[in-house]
């Protein structure tokens, strides 16, 4: 009994997220050829995918890009912002979408229609990152120049609105990305706080609201030099956080 246990515990437990009932079913056929894999969830959209997740815990999301709603890079993206993040592996008819697809760290990039050699190629690297040790921290890629960097999110202490761009100030500097502040506000509302039009602080590492010299009510953010200013409409939303 111990040993069927044991068998049960190291399968690679995987989510399917597609809008297309067909290539749901074939997945579904494909996972039921490994006895090291098993399929514990489906959904068709993004709101279903990430209240699965949060229910399951699953090692890996198998994820279509092109659905209804947030396509599937905006819901890989809220995936690697659970605690913990799955591996994700796109499963789309396009090849055009593997640039972003790198961008939110998939683990693979498989196109349809899926060849079971393929999908067992992919399968076999997740479980390999699995048992590598703990899931990667949830990221933000920035571009440093021609360098793609990724940020982890328990770095980031404040995000402020720049022109076209969102500058993220982070334990190691600050780099610039092209997600607007509601953007991140909405992918990360368990992270970040809007404390003014054009500024997002790390609920996790608010300290103090002060007034400046200037008669301006401004948030103190620990670890962090810079200290935005808080708008009169958020000035009640921050220090009930504060209180909390």
């Amino acid at each position: 009994m111990a040993a069927a246990l044991l068998v049960v515990r190291d399968r690679l437990s995987v989510v399917i997220v597609d809008d297309e009932a067909p290539a749901v079913r074939r997945l579904r056929r494909l996972l039921e050829g490994h006895p090291w894999a098993r399929c514990v969830g489906e959904a068709s959209n993004a709101a279903m995918a990430l209240e699965v997740c949060r229910q399951q815990q699953p090692d890996l999301v198998l994820l279509d890009v092109e659905m209804p709603g947030l396509d599937g890079v905006g819901t890989a993206r809220r995936l690697r912002a659970l605690d913990p993040a799955p591996l994700i592996i796109f499963v789309t008819a396009f090849e055009r979408y593997a640039v972003d697809a790198f961008d939110v760290q998939a683990l693979d990039y498989l196109v349809k229609p899926v060849r079971a050699e393929r999908l067992e190629q992919a399968l076999q690297r997740a479980l390999r990152a699995r048992d590598l040790g703990p899931r990667r921290a949830a990221t933000l890629a920035a571009r440093l120049g021609e360098k793609l960097m990724a940020i982890p999110l328990d770095d980031i202490r404040v995000l402020v609105s720049e022109d076209k761009y969102t500058c993220v100030h982070h334990l190691g500097g600050q780099a610039l990305i092209e997600d607007s502040l509601l953007s991140l506000e909405e992918r990360f509302p368990d992270r970040f706080v809007r404390v003014h039009r054009a500024a997002l602080v790390s609920r996790a590492h608010l300290r103090a609201v002060y007034t400046d010299d200037g008669g301006h009510e401004r948030v103190e953010v620990e670890q962090c030099s810079v200290s935005p200013e808080v708008s009169r409409r958020n000035l009640a939303a921050v220090r009930r956080l504060l209180k909390s």
